[in-house]
C-alpha cells in the first residue's frame, strides 16, 4: 500500500510540475520545430550559393539574346522573352535528341538498377573473402573518373588493338561507327561506373532486414526471385526510390562518356544527348542563350520526373 501511494504521488507530482512549467503531453516545445533548420542553415547557405544562383543565371540567359557578339561587347544584350524557347522547340533536331536522351537514360537506369540489385543480393550469399573482393572492385569502378573510364573502355573495344574484338572474333569491327552499337558501348560504361552506388546502398538495406523474415520466406518454399519481389523489394522501397532518382538524374545528364567515347556526339550527331547538344549550341556555335534554354528544359524535366515519382509513392502510403 505504501509503495502504491508513493508511485501515485510521484505521478501526481510530475503532472503538477509539467503543468506548472506549461508543458503539454504530445506537444513539442516551441523551439523544437526550428532546431533542425538551425543545424541545416550552413548547408543550405552553401547549396544556395552553388545551386540557386547558377540556376538563376541559367534561366536569365535563356531569356536574352546572348551570343559571342554580346559576350565581347560588340552588341548590346536584348531581352527575347520566350523567343529562344520557341526557336528550340521549333528545331526538329531538338526533339530527336530529346527522344534519344530519354530512351538512353531509361535503358541506363534499368540496367544499373538490375546489375546493382543483383550484385547486392549476391553479396549476401557469398563468403567474406569473395564479398570483400567484389566490394573492392566495385569501389574501384566507382572511384574511377568518368574520362578515365571512358578512355579505358574505348581501348578495350578498339578495332585495331582492343582485346574484345579478338576474343569475340569480330575482326576490326568499330563499335563507335554505328549509332546503336555506340550507344550500347556507352551504356556499358555508364552501368560499370554507376552500379557500385546501387549495390552498396541496397546491400546495406538488405543487411538491415531481420533474418527471421527471410528465413520464414525460405521455409515457405519461396524462390530467391520471389523473396526479392515479395519481401525484400517492398521493405527496401524507400532505398530503391533514392537510388532510382539518383540514377535518373545522373543518366539523364550524361556528358563525359558520350563526348569522349563518340568524339563529341558521333558521326553527324547520331549519338547526341541533351547535355552534349547544349554544349554544342553554347560553346561550339556560341549560342549561349540556346544552350541555357536547353539546360532549363533539362532541369524542368528532371524536377517533374522526381516530383511525379515521389507523389506516386506518397499515394501508395510510403514514407520517405
Amino acid at each position: 500500500m505504501t509503495t502504491h501511494n508513493t508511485a501515485l504521488g510521484e505521478r501526481t507530482g510530475g503532472a503538477v510540475a509539467n503543468k506548472a512549467v506549461g508543458a503539454h503531453p504530445g506537444r513539442r516545445p516551441r523551439g523544437a520545430a526550428r532546431t533542425p533548420w538551425i543545424y541545416l542553415a550552413p548547408a543550405l547557405v552553401v547549396l544556395g550559393g552553388l545551386l540557386v544562383y547558377p540556376v538563376y543565371q541559367l534561366g536569365l540567359i535563356s531569356f536574352l539574346e546572348y551570343t559571342q557578339a554580346q559576350v565581347s561587347g560588340g552588341e548590346p544584350t536584348t531581352f527575347q522573352g520566350f523567343g529562344n524557347y520557341a526557336t528550340l522547340f521549333g528545331d526538329e533536331q531538338f526533339w530527336q535528341v530529346l527522344l534519344a536522351t530519354v530512351v538512353f537514360a531509361a535503358a541506363c537506369v534499368v540496367s544499373t538498377l538490375a546489375v546493382g540489385c543483383a550484385l547486392a543480393v549476391l553479396l549476401t550469399r557469398v563468403r567474406a573473402l569473395p564479398r570483400f573482393a567484389l566490394m573492392l572492385a566495385a569501389l574501384g569502378a566507382w572511384a574511377t573518373p568518368a574520362i578515365t573510364g571512358s578512355t579505358v573502355w574505348l581501348l578495350l573495344f578498339d578495332p585495331d588493338f582492343g582485346p574484345v574484338d579478338r576474343v569475340l572474333g569480330l575482326g576490326d569491327h568499330s563499335w563507335t561507327y554505328g549509332r546503336y552499337s555506340a550507344f550500347a558501348l556507352v551504356l556499358l560504361e555508364v552501368v560499370w561506373c554507376s552500379f557500385p552506388f546501387v549495390m552498396v546502398t541496397v546491400y546495406a538495406g538488405i543487411r538491415a532486414v531481420p533474418a527471421e523474415v527471410l528465413e520464414a520466406a525460405a521455409l515457405d518454399g519461396a524462390s530467391q526471385w520471389r523473396i526479392w519481389r515479395s519481401v525484400l523489394a517492398p521493405m527496401l522501397r524507400p532505398i530503391l526510390v533514392v537510388v532510382t532518382i539518383q540514377s535518373v538524374i545522373w543518366d539523364f545528364k550524361v556528358f563525359t562518356q558520350i563526348y569522349v567515347m563518340t568524339n563529341g556526339g558521333g558521326i553527324a550527331g547520331q549519338n547526341l544527348v541533351l547535355n552534349v547538344y547544349a554544349y554544342q549550341k553554347a560553346f561550339a556555335s556560341s549560342q549561349y542563350s540556346l544552350g541555357s534554354a536547353i539546360g532549363v528544359v533539362m532541369l524542368v524535366i528532371l524536377l517533374a520526373v522526381t516530383l511525379v515519382y515521389l507523389r506516386l509513392l506518397r499515394g501508395q502510403g510510403e514514407e520517405l
